[in-house]
């Protein structure tokens, strides 16, 4: 199975906001090679390339680059079942962020939250980091997540939580007096992560609308809910995400093979049967991670491919064009 997870709720999100804008969600749906009714199935699982057809086009045919700001204020808490319930028990701010770094997967695996605190400005972070290269889509889709865990954070506090600033890793859209609206804060443009600034002094405060009891039973629901999605993730996915993990030393195949119980040539059969192969994931995690760093800004192109494995710069510049069309040293150059 993939391991790209996002409720169909969601999609139908996009669908509604589209119906709202004089726009036929059939039309969307049918060039991308959807069933309308597809949407009404909870079983439906569209695969990544699916899901980042569907929302390009669906920029596309809105006719409006800040669609995914109005997908996101239709995201209210209420939208992400047990996550969303559990959020609303939550005894403090910090307590609520915890259970969203810990269980996001559990809505999706897009992406996945860090929490960073800076002691000398007082200041916490709260960090998205996709799980996919998101390329075309970028723009829309963290947008629409940022507003849907702020809306989250409102909830949770009753509106308490100020933010200091929201941070976007694209360039500003001509739309950001609109954005600054809908978050409430300064909104700053072309940083090197996405994500949500406060103050330090807002975490630990007590929320009122704290219940210890049900916090704990959602929780718990949360975790079995992470364990089922555990058992059925493929064996690809688990060792994509493994990579992740250690991207600053990738284990090698004998050593993955090592750490999943499997005999290197079980693993490698079983992936072949996944329609993949160890390689080929590698590749894959080595692409997500090089654009990161390259839209991030802090290591050079050396740095980054000595920190991807790469013992000649050259191998890493070669495959960097492969994968986006441009070498390292181009890659951004005039907003692209």
């Amino acid at each position: 199975m993939s391991d790209f997870l996002l409720p169909v709720l969601y999609l139908r999100q996009f669908a509604e906001q589209l119906r709202i804008m004089g726009k036929a969600p059939g039309d969307w749906l049918e060039q991308c090679g959807v069933d309308a009714q597809q949407l009404d199935d909870p079983s439906f699982q569209p695969g990544y390339a699916l899901f980042s057809r569907l929302i390009e086009r669906a920029v596309q045919l809105s006719d409006d680059p800040a669609l995914g700001l109005l997908v996101g204020e239709r995201l209210l808490v209420n939208t992400h079942g047990i996550l969303g319930f559990a959020a609303l028990q939550s005894e403090s701010l910090r307590q609520t962020i915890k259970l969203l770094e810990r269980y996001l997967a559990v809505r999706t695996t897009l992406v996945s939250l860090q929490h960073v605190h800076d002691a000398e400005a007082q200041q916490e972070h709260i960090q998205l980091i996709p799980r996919y290269p998101l390329g075309a889509i970028e723009r829309s889709v963290l947008e629409a997540v940022m507003l849907a865990i702020k809306n989250i954070l409102d909830a949770a506090t009753l509106g308490n939580v100020r933010l200091q600033q929201v941070s976007f890793p694209f360039p500003t859209p001509g739309y950001a007096q609109l954005a600054q609206a809908m978050f409430n804060c300064p909104v700053a443009y072309a940083q090197p992560w996405a994500g949500f600034t406060f103050a330090s002094a807002l975490l630990d405060q007590p929320l009122r609308m704290a219940d210890p009891e049900a916090f704990r039973e959602a929780e718990l629901i949360c975790q079995r809910e992470l364990r089922k999605l555990g058992e059925t993730t493929s064996l690809g996915a688990r060792i994509r995400r493994l990579m992740l993990e250690k991207h600053n030393g990738f284990p090698s195949l004998i050593v993955t093979a090592r750490l999943f119980h499997l005999t290197p040539r079980t693993l490698h059969r079983r992936l072949l049967d996944e329609g993949t192969s160890f390689k080929q994931l590698l590749e894959e995690v080595r692409h997500s991670l090089a654009v990161e760093h390259l839209k991030a800004g802090h290591l050079s192109v050396e740095e980054i491919a000595y920190s991807l494995g790469y013992n000649d710069v050259a191998n890493f510049r070669r495959a960097f064009k492969r994968w986006e069309g441009v070498p390292p040293s181009e890659y951004g150059v005039g907003g692209g």
